[in-house]
């Protein structure tokens, strides 16, 4: 089978994009990027960049003239405008469709028997204290779309406090759900990988720690009993399956005191929480990402060794400056800074991250903590 040449269009330039070209590039294929703007993370590396907003129909099937499959690096794209493209785009729009919208794919989910926690569709103040009183406060208000990184989500403490979680997101002018607050012992994720033929690769559970509603760190392996492992593989096979996914996919999971696991989100792109991949593990998110639209047989997903991964979130408002990286790198051999090339810091804003390896999870931790404290992106 002969890619060289191959084209491939990505819809989104952001970090996740680039991480995507830089594996097509080593592979010889061509990548044409669409991205609303001309200094975006992808615009460095991509053969060719698209500059136009994700609601331009134009805009898409130039895209599609240019190139042999299709591909998109976030949810938040014109699903419409892509079921009308007469090239392949994967993961599907079916399955796109259904994923961009948190009410419909917990009911996809919920109907496939994939153990979620309890959630309602709410139009009214009154319908959230409804689902309050049904699930038990605290609960969680979300909008249906749109949201990422804890924008769109809202905790209702108590009844008191439903009136202002309903108008923090909006006051019914979005679509809204409450969901039920889950008692977790811990935030896990699981990488898959689906081909064209059917084959499916999952990497192994991370471990998630966030700060803010935002990722902070990823341990790997994660730290869970036999039986939480066995059930994040299951569920992850479950996902794959219902949503006849090709490409890698994100499942975010919480884990139960008992063992018992409860999909959260499903993301149909490679995720921030697999970045390990590219250190950890033989073939990473996103080369199997490429592998799989392309028709490529999957690499393996064997991890080399206990690694961390921990998020450069941008600490001021400015120009973004990269600090302490020669300092840390002078500490930890293994550490690997990944900086994204946003021009712009802007507080909280994923700008990059980086990754420790060690011989245990307990080295892997010590060393990611000590170069937590050198490396920042600021704003200058």
């Amino acid at each position: 089978m002969n890619i060289l040449g191959k084209k491939i269009g990505i819809v989104g330039g952001g970090q996740l994009g680039k991480m995507m070209i830089l594996e097509a590039k080593r592979l010889g294929l061509t990548v044409v990027t669409l991205d609303p703007s001309a200094d975006c993370p992808s615009s460095s590396v991509s053969d060719e960049l698209i500059v136009s907003g994700f609601e331009n129909e134009t805009a898409y099937f130039d895209l599609a003239s240019k190139v042999d499959v299709i591909t998109y690096e976030f949810e938040h794209v014109n699903a419409a405008v892509l079921a009308q493209l007469d090239k392949p785009v994967y993961p599907s729009v079916k399955s796109l469709k259904i994923i961009q919208n948190k009410l419909t794919q917990k009911q996809a989910l919920e109907t496939a028997n994939i153990p979620v926690p309890r959630f309602a569709k709410v139009e009214s103040i009154e319908q959230i204290k409804q689902a309050g009183a049904a699930f038990g406060y605290p609960c969680m208000l979300k909008t249906t779309t749109g949201g990422y990184d804890g924008h769109g989500n809202a905790l209702i403490k108590n009844e008191a406090s439903v009136e202002v979680a309903y108008e923090t997101l909006g006051a019914g002018k979005k679509e809204l759900m409450v969901e039920a607050f889950v008692p977790f012992e811990k935030e896990v994720s699981i990488i898959a990988t689906r081909g064209l033929d059917g084959a499916c690769v999952k990497y192994p559970v991370g471990e998630n720690h966030h700060e803010n509603s935002i990722l902070d760190t990823t341990i790997v392996p994660a730290r869970i009993n036999d039986t939480a492992h066995k059930r994040a593989s299951e569920a992850a096979e479950q996902v794959l399956e219902l949503f006849e996914g090709v490409g890698t996919f994100g499942i975010e999971l919480f884990v139960m005191k008992d063992g018992n696991v409860l999909v959260n989100e499903v993301a149909p792109r490679p995720h921030n929480s697999g970045h390990y991949t590219i250190e950890g593990c033989f073939a990473n998110q996103f080369e199997n990402h490429v592998r799989a639209i392309v028709g490529l047989p999957l690499g393996s997903t064997e991890l080399i060794a206990p690694t961390v991964m921990v998020n450069l979130l941008g600490e001021s408002d400015g120009s973004a400056q990269l600090l302490g990286t020669a300092e840390a790198y002078a500490q930890c051999p293994s550490l690997q800074v990944h900086f994204y090339g946003k021009p712009q810091s802007k507080i909280h804003r994923k700008m990059g991250h980086f990754t420790v390896v060690d011989s245990t999870v307990e080295g892997a931790i010590k060393h990611a903590q000590q170069a937590k404290k050198l490396v920042r992106v600021v704003g200058t």
